[in-house]
Order: structure tokens, then C-alpha cells, then sequence
């Protein structure tokens, strides 16, 4: 199993900052290699991506969200994986993102990305990108502030 642990200082409001993150359809515009999310409902999603230049399709469930804290993951079928992001109010404009996840690559070219940093790379620009996204937004484009107890 392979653990990424990245985070990143936003200049937003906690508060959008984690609205923003509860918008997975708007995921492709700052994670690489994520085509499409479709919220089926409160707690599940499919996920369509293209890494390596395959593309896979796997659905996840929402284990827990706590608004303005965090929100947690695993899949359900294909790639095995699970993560959280947490929100961290650092000052009244300020939030540090910090996102774990761990994964199961599969077959020898995800063996070799993960042991020489190729998926710690993809997260740290991943979130780059978040960053620059909601920081030029100044705004979240939705929120959904339901609440998801750990099972």
C-alpha cells in the first residue's frame, strides 16, 4: 500500500475552501487525469480517469464529512484506495488543505511511479491547481453541507 500526505495554505475562508472541495464534478478542473465525477448521491460517486494513458472507471463512498473539517473516502471497486482532506482555519482568509491517501498500485508501471514520488508529485500539483482555482475564483461554486457519520 502506498500513503501520499500533501497540504497547502489557500487564501479563502475555511469555509470555501471546503465548500469547494464538496463539489467532486468540478474536480477535473484541477486534478490531472480525473475526466469526470458523477455524484450518484450524498455518499457515493464514479469516478472516469485516464492515468498512463488508460482509462478506468470505479465508484467510492463518502465514510465521513464533517463540514468545514473534513471529508473521507474509499472505493468500492477498482483501483483499492482511501483518503481524507482536512481544513484547517489558519487566520479569517487562510485554510491549510491537507490531503492522505492511500492506494494499491497496480501492475509495474503505478509500482514504479509510487516508488520514485510519482503519485506525491501528482497530489502536490493537484492541489496546486486547487489553490489556484479557488484563490482566482475568490469564491466555492456550490457547497453541500450534509453530514456523513463514521459507519
Amino acid at each position: 500500500m502506498a500513503t501520499v500526505a500533501e497540504s497547502i495554505d489557500v487564501a479563502v475562508p475555511v469555509r470555501t475552501a471546503y465548500n469547494q472541495w464538496t463539489q467532486f464534478e468540478s474536480f477535473p478542473h484541477f486534478m490531472n487525469g480525473v475526466e469526470s465525477i458523477d455524484q450518484v448521491d450524498a455518499t457515493h460517486t464514479r469516478w472516469h480517469i485516464k492515468v498512463g494513458g488508460q482509462e478506468r472507471e470505479f465508484d467510492a463512498t463518502i465514510t465521513e464529512q464533517l463540514p468545514d473539517e473534513r471529508v473521507a473516502w474509499k472505493s468500492t471497486d477498482g483501483p483499492t484506495h482511501a483518503g481524507v482532506v482536512t481544513f484547517h482555519r489558519l487566520g479569517a482568509d487562510e485554510t491549510r488543505v491537507t490531503v492522505q491517501l492511500d492506494w494499491q498500485p497496480e501492475g509495474v508501471a503505478e509500482k514504479i511511479g509510487s516508488a520514485v514520488g510519482a503519485d506525491d508529485r501528482r497530489v502536490k500539483a493537484d492541489l496546486k491547481r486547487f489553490k489556484a482555482f479557488i484563490e482566482e475564483r475568490g469564491t466555492e461554486s456550490g457547497a453541500w453541507r450534509g453530514q456523513v457519520s463514521q459507519p
